[in-house]
């Protein structure tokens, strides 16, 4: 394997790292905000949104 080749892998070696680990994080974010809306919803808070179309 040549020096270039070597090179071009690694690149996208460290690309696809940190495209997985943005992936994961997304994911692992949108978990949790759909956990404090759950959180907030149970309690009483109420979105602006659901206020707009009862009118």
């Amino acid at each position: 394997m040549s020096v270039h080749a070597l090179y071009v892998t690694a690149a996208y070696a460290v690309t696809a790292v940190v495209l997985a680990g943005l992936i994961g994080w997304i994911l692992f974010d949108q978990r949790a905000r759909k956990r404090d809306l759950a959180e907030l919803e149970a309690s009483g808070v109420r979105r602006r949104s659901d206020k707009a179309g009862k009118s």
